[in-house]
């Protein structure tokens, strides 16, 4: 039986809309809290988007590229972006930066920024996202870290 593409992503996002995902830093509030490893992981997602878009950009090239490595890619994007929304979000928004936080509005302002830069990400594969993420994670990490 062979399956359409559009087959393929229909099954694929309605998983993705009904299943869920348990592996952000707990909300106990537990104490344990590793910023520093954050604003790491917030770049590696950062450069996996970027990797990501450079293989879509290759494969769509590529008149005989394989769809399967294509939509992989493509996923691969999506995934990621979604992590650095899951750690701006849950980690640093809910967790990490309180109403009486010294220059609290830069920071949410700043969060709010890569959440957008991240949204567009999954909506396109033009770069100019990831070097706005690359800025935006740097300007956070040098205000965030400015007061510790």
């Amino acid at each position: 039986m062979r399956f359409s593409m559009v087959h393929i992503l229909v099954t694929f996002f309605s998983l993705m809309l009904f299943s869920t995902n348990a592996s952000a830093h707990c909300e106990i509030p537990c104490g344990i809290y590793d910023d520093a490893t954050r604003i790491k992981l917030l770049n590696e997602h950062t450069s996996t988007i970027e990797k990501s878009m450079g293989m879509i950009h290759d494969l769509e090239a590529d008149k005989a590229h394989n769809s399967n490595q294509l939509f992989r890619w493509v996923m691969n994007k999506e995934e990621h972006a979604n992590k650095l929304q899951e750690i701006v979000t849950q980690y640093f928004m809910t967790q990490r930066i309180k109403v009486d936080t010294k220059d609290y509005d830069k920071k949410i302002k700043l969060l709010h920024q890569m959440l957008l830069a991240a949204m567009k990400s999954k909506q396109t594969t033009d770069l100019v996202y990831v070097e706005e993420l690359r800025k935006l994670v740097a300007d956070f990490e040098k205000l965030y870290f400015e007061a510790h």
